[in-house]
């Protein structure tokens, strides 16, 4: 079972292909903060958004796009 589930996770992202690239992106960025934590520089990847029980950077990254933190536009 997938937590948060895809309906509210469709409710910031138009489709199943831009929350893809959102999640993954925002994954990424999650990871390379906590690598930079020992170096001291935290200008380039901002920190979780959100408070959770996970240590998967895509479940963090996911609960981000659910509680509305992270939204993304595109152009067709």
């Amino acid at each position: 079972m997938i937590h948060p589930r895809i309906d509210k996770l469709l409710a910031s992202v138009p489709d199943r292909y831009g929350l893809v690239i959102v999640a993954a992106k925002r994954a990424r960025q999650i990871n390379n903060y906590h690598h930079q934590l020992g170096e001291g520089t935290f200008e380039d990847f901002p920190p979780p958004l959100v408070e959770s029980r996970s240590k998967n950077y895509l479940t963090i990254a996911l609960e981000e796009v659910a509680e509305g933190k992270i939204k993304h536009e595109y152009k067709r």
